[in-house]
C-alpha cells in the first residue's frame, strides 16, 4: 500500500501577528513546514500533499524546489473540510498520514510506528498525556480501553473535561474509507466546523471485531507541541536546539554551554570537539576530531579539519578548512576558500575563493580575493590581491616559498614565482620570476640573484645570554 501524506497548513496564525503565513515561521533557521516535510520525507512517501489557504502565493514561494502537490483551502471550515480538499488527488487505495505545518518537532520514528500500527479497516490515532490537558480534544474509551471518541475542550462536558490524554490531531487511514468518513461529517458543533475528529467514532462504530482505533503515543509531548503565538515558537526553537545539544554531548563533543549553541542546518560533529559559546551553525558543517570552535563564531556550508582551531568572532562560510589550521579570531573566510593542512589564517584576514596552501601564512589585516598560493607562504599584513577591475575578477599566482611584504598590493593577473620575494610596500604589476626580488617603492626593477635575509642565530645565542 502507497503511502500518502497531507500536511494541514492553511490556517493564518492571527496570534502571531505577522503577514508571513504562520507555517512559514522559522525553527533553527527553516521553516515550520519544512521541518514537517522534510521528517514526512522519511517516510518516502508516493506523494506529500500541502494544504494552503492564507498566504497560499507565499508558501508555493518558499516551497517551488520541493516535491510536493499543494492544493488550497479558500475557507477555513475545520480539519475536516482541509483534509478533504486534498483528498481528490490522492489514490482510494493510499494510506493517508495527516499532519500539521505547525507541529515542528514531530518525530520520523513516531510517524513511522502509528503507520505501522494503523489496522487494517481503521484509524491508526497519536494521542498524549498532559498534565494540563486545556484547550484540547479529549480521547474518550469505553470500558474495555478502546478508543470511541475525540471530544473537542468547547464540545466537552465536565467529566469528560478531567481526561488528561488528549488528540494531537496526527492520525492515518485508508484513503477510500477516510473519503466516506468525512462526506458523512456535518459542522454540528461549537465551532461549526468540519472536525477530522469526527472520524474516530465512525471508525470505532464501524468496527467489527477489535477496536477500528489504535492509539499510539509520541517518546516525548514536545514532538507534538503546535506553534500559535511567538512565544510558543521561541519555547520551541529552545527545546529543538536543547535536544540537539544533548545529542552532541552524548556523542563525545564538549560544549562549553549547551544552552548558548544554535544549529540552524546539519551538523556533523565528531567526537573530542570543543564548542564555546554563542557558536551558530548553518547549512551543512562538518567539524572533524579534535578540532576547537572558539566563541561567537559563525559556520555555514564548510568543513573543519582535524585538530584545526577556529578562534573567537570569525567567520567560515562554503569553505573547507585543513587538519591543524588556525583561523582567526576576527577573520572572515568565504566561499570557495580551502586551507590546506597547516595553514594560518590570523586576526582580520578575508578570503575569498582561495586556496593557501599547506603551512602558508596570512597573519593580520590581509585581503586574499582569487589567489592560488602555494605552500609555505607567508602573505604579510596589509597585503591585497587587486582581483577586480570593475567590471571582471582576475587571479593571483603565489607559488612555493613566496614572501610577500606588508602592505603590498598584488594587481591580478599576476603570478609571484617560487622563493621570490615582495618588499613591503611595493605594487606588482607585472610577474615577479623565481627567486627574484620585487621592490616598486622606487621605479619598480627586479633584482636577479639576490639572497633573501636569513636569522642570525648566534646574534640570537648572544641575546638570549
Amino acid at each position: 500500500m502507497a503511502l500518502s501524506v497531507v500536511i494541514l497548513a492553511a490556517g493564518k496564525g492571527t496570534r502571531m501577528r505577522s503577514n508571513l503565513p504562520k507555517v512559514l515561521h522559522p525553527i533553527a533557521g527553516r521553516s515550520m513546514l519544512e521541518h514537517v516535510i522534510s521528517t514526512a520525507q522519511e517516510l518516502q512517501p508516493h506523494k506529500i500533499v500541502v494544504v494552503a489557504g492564507h498566504g497560499i502565493e507565499q508558501v508555493e514561494k518558499q516551497l517551488k524546489e520541493i516535491p510536493v502537490t499543494i492544493v488550497e483551502q479558500a475557507q477555513q471550515l475545520g480539519t475536516g473540510h482541509a483534509v478533504d480538499q486534498a483528498l481528490p488527488v490522492i489514490d482510494d487505495k493510499d494510506q493517508v498520514l495527516v499532519l500539521y505545518g505547525d507541529v515542528p518537532l514531530i518525530k520520523g520514528e513516531t510517524l513511522k510506528a502509528l503507520t505501522q500500527a494503523q489496522p487494517e479497516n481503521g484509524i491508526g490515532l497519536l494521542t498524549v498525556k498532559l498534565d494540563d490537558p486545556i484547550g484540547y480534544g479529549r480521547i474518550i474509551r469505553d470500558s474495555e480501553d478502546n478508543v470511541v471518541a475525540i471530544v473537542e475542550q468547547k464540545d466537552a462536558n465536565d467529566e469528560q473535561l478531567k481526561v488528561n490524554e488528549v488528540n494531537t490531531g496526527i492520525l492515518c487511514a485508508n484513503g477510500g474509507q477516510l473519503k466516506e468518513w468525512l462526506s458523512n461529517i456535518d459542522n454540528n458543533n461549537a465551532q461549526g466546523e468540519y472536525y477530522l475528529t469526527d472520524c474516530i467514532a465512525m471508525a470505532a462504530e464501524s468496527a467489527l471485531e477489535a477496536s477500528g482505533v489504535v492509539a499510539c503515543h509520541p517518546e516525548s509531548a514536545i514532538e507534538v507541541e503546535g506553534v500559535n503565538s511567538r512565544v510558543q515558537l521561541a519555547q520551541l526553537e529552545r527545546r529543538y536546539q536543547e535536544a540537539k545539544a544533548q545529542a552532541l554531548l552524548e556523542q563525545g563533543v564538549t560544549l562549553i554551554d549547551p544552552a548558548r549553541l544554535d544549529i540552524r542546518g546539519e551538523l556533523n560533529c565528531a567526537s573530542d570537539v570543543l564548542i564555546d559559546v554563542n557558536v551558530i551553525i548553518e547549512g551543512n558543517v562538518t567539524i572533524e576530531s579534535g578540532a576547537t570552535i572558539g566563541a561567537n563564531v559563525i559556520l555555514s556550508d564548510c568543513t573543519i579539519g582535524a585538530h584545526t582551531t577556529v578562534k573567537p568572532n570569525s567567520m567560515v562560510e562554503g569553505a573547507t578548512i585543513g587538519k591543524s589550521c588556525q583561523v582567526g579570531p576576527f577573520a572572515r573566510i568565504r566561499p570557495g576558500t580551502l586551507l590546506e593542512d597547516e595553514a594560518f589564517i590570523g586576526n582580520f584576514v578575508e578570503t575569498k575563493k582561495t586556496t593557501l596552501g599547506k603551512g602558508s601564512k596570512a597573519s593580520h589585516l590581509t585581503y586574499l580575493g582569487d589567489a592560488n598560493i602555494g605552500e609555505g607562504v607567508n602573505v604579510g599584513a596589509g597585503v591585497i590581491t587587486c582581483n577586480y577591475d570593475g567590471a571582471n575578477k582576475f587571479v593571483t599566482t603565489i607559488e612555493d616559498g613566496a614572501f610577500i611584504g606588508s602592505d603590498s598590493q598584488l594587481v591580478a593577473p599576476v603570478t609571484i614565482g617560487k622563493n621570490a620575494t615582495v618588499g613591503a610596500g611595493t605594487t606588482v604589476t607585472k610577474d615577479v620570476a623565481a627567486e627574484e626580488l620585487c621592490i616598486s617603492r622606487v621605479a619598480q626593477k627586479s633584482i636577479s640573484g639576490w639572497q633573501r635575509p636569513v636569522k642570525n642565530t648566534n646574534k640570537s645565542k648572544k641575546n638570549e645570554e
